[in-house]
Parts: structure tokens; C-alpha cells; sequence
């Protein structure tokens, strides 16, 4: 095509060939280097879950199944001795094996002719200690019940053994009042807190009054005994000569303060009513709880006196008591008023104490218990395996690792599989025997059983510390008590109101582990073939209030 722009001029304008449209050959090792990459992720997601499956089957499963079997034969070990305990227990409620009746109890006669002085002498001396640490809520309490004790003035002492810092003098105000009644009532101080309360009762019965007395009763600072409580415990030491401990059976002020009071109350209902029963009825041996009780006091020196290398100083007189042929008595309806943990900051350390104490006291006198000569071969057996083994040591390590770690993990390794009889009829059966004797508050067992497994984690921790002898073993916290904080009219509550400090009610602990077992319960969920997560998530949760700090009684400190 040409243009004219004159006659003699001519301009070529060039026309385009169309030309078929392709993407250019740039873009083709873009889409190549992309798949290649896909590919080598696919790769590598792939050896990596070679390597995994390998590791699992190779490492952590055999790990996990040597776990499991251990865990399943300690539960087996627990399930046996809670039944016989039971057993006995339901036998002699049952049966009305009662504590009068398979020992000598005679009340103490006076006759209506003797004078006064003689009346008085047919009551034996008896010594009342009441060990105490900056109690300034609940000393009135203890102080009051114990001068309230039906007995004759000139045949009681009663020993307030006071180690407090606290400056206040309102302990030794309350002392010299009741001193102005005509009581018989010292105040005793240290200048140390050597032995912590070991070391004030030993003190206290280094005194010349002490040391003319037959008897000791000792209760805590928060324990309230009824007029008649020495009336009706002492007459076992009196007529039974090889008696060395009466112990009675704690009640309390405040069970229905919150959940985690009515927890504790179903606790410590199942051990005074089945495990101390059990002792008392068929060995004539339990562990002293350290208040509450009457010792004869020629046992206390005989098994060598108190004694401050764990901070089970009770547990601790009462085995060497045992090695020295002394029985014991428990009498389950004499009952003393006492006060529950409501905070779960006291509740810890009360559980670290005790836990950590006894496990200590099992490493240190396993030897002296197998060699001592002076008990049969079944008491021997008995303290060793029943005693110690199986309710301080495995029922606090098979409880955690069990139900809080080899359960869960076994959801992420499908090689491993736990049989429907550990971890349902098992621990089934074990929660009915728990709550077989307090049926009450069996609408409980729920609550129970989620806040008891995650408590075991510190239980296992105390265990373990007792054991080896490491970290916190000899730390002795007193337990924290509310006394007239305790509501009179309490309403019911679940959660703790927490506190305004971030710091102080945040426990990482066990916040990780929720976070642990939540990741189980999905994993079980979306690719596991049984139900565990339904526990596994509740538990995640319970793990959760606790670490948030919302369990308990909040108590303002404004």
C-alpha cells in the first residue's frame, strides 16, 4: 500500500502479520523450579514422617509400653489394697467391731463416799499440748476447747508451745486470762525454731510439770475437742497397758466452703473411715495425723521421742512406736472439729508437706523396719508394702503417669494401645471403693476425680523430692487458716474469685500441661479410633481452672 502525498513523492506504510499468541518460553522454568519444590516438600513431609514412624516405633514405643505396663501393675498393686482395706472396713461396720468392744473401756467411777482429793486421783495427769505458729486467727479456738476439757484442774496442764514471729502478744494475753480462771495453763516460747513443731513438743516435755504426767493430748492450733474428749479416749490407756496412742477422728467447720473443701472432706473421710479403721482393726497400727490423739507418754520416750528429720514428725514417732510393739487405737466416733484448707495456695503446701514427708520417711527407715525384731513378719509386711509402698508411693506416681501421661501420649503413638481394664474398669472400681463409705457425696466423684489427677502432679513432684532427697524436702510450711474468716453461712461456689496479681495466681505448670493434653484430646479426635478425648479434654480443662488460679476460696488481704 502506498500513500501520494504529491505526484512525484511516494511513502510505504508497513502493514503487521498477525502472529498467534504463546506465552513466553521465560515462564517455563518458573512453573518448573514451582513444581520441583512442591515435589521436594512432598519429599521431605514424607522422610519426615518416615523418620518420625521410625523414631516411634524404634524409641518411644517400647519406652511407652515398658510405662504402661508398670503403671498398669501399680494400679493392679492400688486396686488390691484399697478392696482389703474396704472390705475390712465395710466388715467392721457391719460386724460393730467397735474399739470398746475389742478393747477394755470402763468409764471412771468415783465413788460418793471418797473426799475430793480422792476423787481427783482416779483421774491420771494428763498434759495438753497446743503447738503454734503465728495463729492469730484461730488461737481463741483451740485455747477455749482445751480448758473447756471435762477433767479436774489439778490433774490437767495444758501447754500453748507458741513459736510465732508475729510481735503481737494476744497468745500470752488469752493464756493469762485463762490462768486468772484457775486453769493450769502455760505459755511456753523458744528462741528458736529448731525442729519446727518436733522441736517445740519435744521442748515442751522437757518441763517439770510435763514430765509428771501419764498422758499427752495434742491438738493444732485450728482443732476444737469436744468437753468429753478425754474422757472418753483416755480410759483405753488406762486399762490397756500395751495401748501407746488413742487417735479420734477429725471433723470439720467448713466442708461446704467450695469445691475443693468438699473434695478434701471426701479425702480425708475415705482415710479416717477406711484406711485408719483398717489399721486399727487388724494390725493395731495407722500413721498418727498429729492432732487429735493421746499418747501414753512412756511410748513416746521408749520409741526414742520426737524427731525432726522429715516433716512427718508424726508418721515418724508412730513407726518407731510400732517397731516397739505399741498398739494403737483409732475411735472413729470421739470427733474434733478442725478447719479445711479453703485457698489453694495452703492446700499445696499441706500436700507437699505430708506427701514429700512420708516418702522421705520410707527411704530413711525401710532398713530399721526390715531388721527390727521386736514385731512379726506380717506388721513388718504390712508397714513396708501396704503402708509405705503402695499408699505413699505408688498410689501418688501411677495416679500422674498413668491417667496424665502414658493415656495421652498414647494417643500419638497408635503402636501402643491401653486396654479397656486399666484405664476404665481399673480406676472405676478405685473411685466406687473411695466413695463406697461416704455415699453422700458421690455427685461428687466427677469433681473428685479431674481435681485429685491434676493435684497428683504435685503429689508425684513431692513423691519423687521425698525419695531422692532433693529441692524442698525438709521445707515445712504451716498451714494457713482462715478461723473467723470462715463464713458461717458459706454459698456455694466452684470457681475461686482470683486475685488482682497476675503473678500470684498464674501457674505455668499447669497451664503447660493443659496446653499438652488439649493437643492429645484434638490429635485423638480428628485421627484416634477410641474416646479418650473426652476425658483427655476435660482433663485439659481442669489442668486450665487450676493453672488460672480459679479453685478455692479467694481471701482478700486488703
Amino acid at each position: 500500500m502506498e500513500l501520494s502525498v504529491n505526484a512525484s513523492t511516494t511513502i510505504p506504510i508497513p502493514i503487521p502479520i498477525p502472529i498467534p499468541f504463546t506465552f513466553p518460553i521465560t515462564f517455563t522454568p518458573l512453573r518448573l523450579g514451582l513444581g520441583l519444590r512442591l515435589r521436594g516438600m512432598a519429599l521431605g513431609l514424607s522422610q519426615i514422617e518416615a523418620i518420625w514412624r521410625l523414631v516411634r516405633c524404634k524409641a518411644i514405643a517400647p519406652l511407652l509400653r515398658l510405662a504402661l505396663i508398670a503403671c498398669l501393675a501399680m494400679s493392679v498393686l492400688l486396686l488390691i489394697d484399697i478392696a482389703a482395706m474396704g472390705a475390712i472396713s465395710l466388715a467392721v461396720k457391719f460386724l460393730r467391731r467397735r474399739p470398746d468392744k475389742r478393747y477394755k473401756w470402763e468409764p471412771i467411777t468415783i465413788t460418793i463416799s471418797a473426799d475430793l482429793e480422792q476423787a481427783s486421783l482416779a483421774f491420771p495427769t494428763v498434759l495438753v499440748q497446743i503447738p503454734m505458729y503465728n495463729e492469730k486467727e484461730v488461737y481463741k479456738l483451740s485455747i477455749g476447747a482445751a480448758c473447756g476439757l471435762s477433767w479436774p484442774s489439778d490433774r490437767i496442764f495444758i501447754q500453748v508451745l507458741d513459736d510465732s514471729t508475729d510481735p503481737t502478744d494476744l497468745v500470752q494475753l488469752e493464756c493469762k486470762i485463762w490462768a486468772s480462771k484457775g486453769k493450769n495453763i502455760f505459755y511456753e516460747v523458744r528462741d528458736n525454731r529448731k525442729g519446727y513443731k518436733a522441736g517445740a513438743l519435744k521442748k515442751g516435755m522437757e518441763y517439770s510439770y510435763a514430765q509428771k504426767c501419764d498422758f499427752v493430748a495434742i491438738f493444732d492450733a485450728d482443732f476444737q475437742p469436744e468437753s468429753d474428749f478425754l474422757m472418753r479416749t483416755v480410759p483405753f490407756l488406762m486399762h490397756n497397758p500395751k495401748i501407746g496412742l488413742v487417735q479420734a477422728r477429725w471433723q470439720f467447720v467448713n466442708p461446704n466452703e467450695c469445691l475443693m473443701t468438699r473434695i478434701q472432706r471426701m479425702t480425708l473421710d475415705y482415710h479416717f473411715k477406711v484406711e485408719q479403721e483398717a489399721g486399727s482393726s487388724v494390725f493395731s497400727f495407722f500413721g498418727f495425723n498429729g492432732t487429735a490423739g493421746v499418747w501414753r507418754i512412756s511410748a513416746i520416750n521408749e520409741a526414742g521421742g520426737w524427731k525432726d528429720r522429715t516433716t512427718v514428725e508424726d508418721m515418724d514417732l508412730a513407726v518407731r512406736a510400732c517397731l516397739k510393739g505399741w498398739q494403737f487405737v483409732y475411735v472413729g466416733d470421739v470427733k474434733v472439729k478442725s478447719e479445711l484448707p479453703s485457698t489453694l495456695k495452703a492446700y499445696r503446701n499441706q500436700q507437699h508437706r505430708w506427701t514429700c514427708g512420708a516418702a522421705n520417711l520410707f527411704r530413711k527407715m525401710s532398713k530399721e523396719i526390715l531388721v527390727t525384731r521386736e514385731v512379726s513378719i506380717w506388721r513388718k509386711v504390712y508397714l513396708l508394702y501396704s503402708f509405705f509402698f503402695v499408699r505413699k508411693v505408688v498410689a501418688h506416681l501411677v495416679t500422674f503417669f498413668l491417667y496424665c501421661v502414658v493415656v495421652p501420649v498414647s494417643v500419638l503413638v497408635p503402636e501402643v494401645s491401653v486396654p479397656v481394664w486399666g484405664v476404665a474398669y481399673i480406676p472405676t472400681t478405685i473411685t466406687l471403693l473411695n466413695a463406697i463409705r461416704n455415699p453422700r457425696l458421690i455427685h461428687f466423684i466427677p469433681f473428685w476425680i479431674l481435681f485429685e489427677n491434676v493435684m497428683s502432679m504435685h503429689r508425684m513432684k513431692a513423691t519423687l523430692i521425698g525419695l531422692f532427697e532433693t529441692g524442698r524436702v525438709n521445707e515445712w510450711v504451716v498451714t494457713e487458716k482462715l478461723g473467723e474468716a470462715v463464713s458461717t453461712k458459706p454459698e456455694p461456689q466452684i470457681l475461686e474469685k482470683p486475685s488482682f496479681r497476675l503473678r500470684a495466681r498464674i501457674k505455668l505448670s499447669e497451664i503447660g500441661f493443659a496446653v499438652f493434653l488439649f493437643f492429645c484430646a484434638c490429635c485423638d479426635l480428628f485421627y484416634g479410633g477410641n474416646y479418650y478425648f473426652v476425658y483427655i479434654y476435660l482433663q485439659s480443662i481442669s489442668f486450665l481452672v487450676v493453672g488460672l488460679g480459679y479453685v478455692g476460696k479467694y481471701v482478700s488481704n486488703s
